[in-house]
């Protein structure tokens, strides 16, 4: 029997969607801004401040005792700034990674505001004028879903509630698909929504006007989004198996070659060389022989013809196969991958 509730206890905790992400603010010192995420401003106003505070925090599950402390004092996310501009939102969105399906939930607390006393969550994020919303109102009484597209803020949906101000609650939203379910408290609020508006994006923190707002417990339980490069490098290697090794190399934010996609998966993220560099700016070709496999390196090209990535590939050579056979069958490989991928933005999606 012990043995038993071991073992769904484990089954309770286990990610539902197979990754999860727990973001712990007590890394981060009081009065700090978190790293891994930015702060961003949809309608008008001053820029939120977001930074580290310390506050009086429940446990998240009941004490197993009655000796055990009714509170815990804790770093938690704050946004402090108390600009009343009536159309203002101040959002906190973590970058480090984009969620397609997911369950995104946290605790929030309302602590003041004279215009507004709001908190909520925002979600598959694109940027200031496109992004999902579920908050909550203590003035207003109730918990509201929207979306705002192109700048423009749907009417808001949603039930009556008594939100509690200076209390810690639970906000969650799942997203699967483009259904969509939200919950207070561990309670659905409203039968699931279905919407095919943003298909992805990221997640973050939601305050409105002068709302001074309180988080903590965020998790994120996902399905991890494999990269569109990646998906090409599969898509290839399901057709053309015997292609002993095929890696897409770009060039990141400092001008650094490096994998983003790979038949060996565990390449990914590892750096380039400087043949990746020439390649993607110069469209220069690299064609090598090491016993009997042919190494070539060839310009990924999008739909006006210039170079977007390098793509790196190893070939089993054949007796008698000169250069040019080797580089005219990397060049079939190639135009399969570029019938499929046209833009930097659709690869690197």
């Amino acid at each position: 029997m012990r043995n038993l509730f071991f073992c769904l206890g484990l089954a309770l905790t286990l990610p539902m969607f197979g990754a999860e992400i727990k973001i712990d603010f007590s890394n981060f010192a009081a009065d700090s801004t978190p790293a891994n995420f930015h702060g961003a401003l949809a309608g008008g106003g001053s820029p939120g401040d977001w930074k580290i505070v310390m506050d009086d925090v429940p446990p998240l599950l009941a004490p197993l005792t009655d000796q055990a402390p009714d509170v815990t004092k804790r770093a938690v996310l704050a946004q402090t700034s108390r600009d009343a501009t009536n159309e203002r939102f101040p959002l906190f969105i973590y970058d480090r990674e984009t969620f397609t399906d997911f369950k995104f939930s946290m605790r929030f607390k309302i602590v003041d505001g004279v215009a507004e006393q709001m908190a909520g969550m925002v979600f598959r994020f694109q940027n200031e004028s496109n992004f999902y919303v579920l908050r909550a109102s203590a003035l207003g009484h109730n918990v509201r879903f929207y979306k705002m597209v192109d700048g423009i803020r749907t009417d808001p949906i949603g039930p009556v509630l008594d939100i509690t101000s200076h209390r810690w609650h639970t906000l969650a939203v799942q997203c699967q698909g483009n259904q969509i379910t939200c919950w207070l408290d561990d309670q659905i609020l409203m039968p699931p929504l279905q919407d095919n508006s943003f298909p992805e994006g990221r997640v973050g923190f939601w305050t409105k006007s002068d709302a001074v707002s309180y988080f903590c417990d965020a998790e994120i339980d996902y399905t991890p989004r494999t990269p569109a490069a990646q998906v090409l490098v599969d898509s290839i290697m399901e057709k053309q198996p015997r292609i002993l090794g095929l890696q897409i190399r770009a060039l990141n934010a400092r001008g650094e070659p490096r994998i983003i996609a790979s038949k060996d998966k565990a390449e990914a993220g590892r750096p380039g060389d400087d043949t990746d560099t020439k390649t993607i700016a110069d469209g220069a070709i690299f064609y090598s022989r090491i016993k009997d496999v042919d190494i070539i390196t060839l310009p990924l090209r999008d739909h006006n013809g210039d170079p977007m990535a390098a793509v790196h590939l190893r070939l089993k050579s054949f007796i008698g196969e000169t250069r040019n056979n080797a580089l005219t069958r990397a060049r079939i490989i190639l135009g399969s991958m570029e019938a499929e991928v046209t833009s930097s933005e659709e690869l690197l999606r």
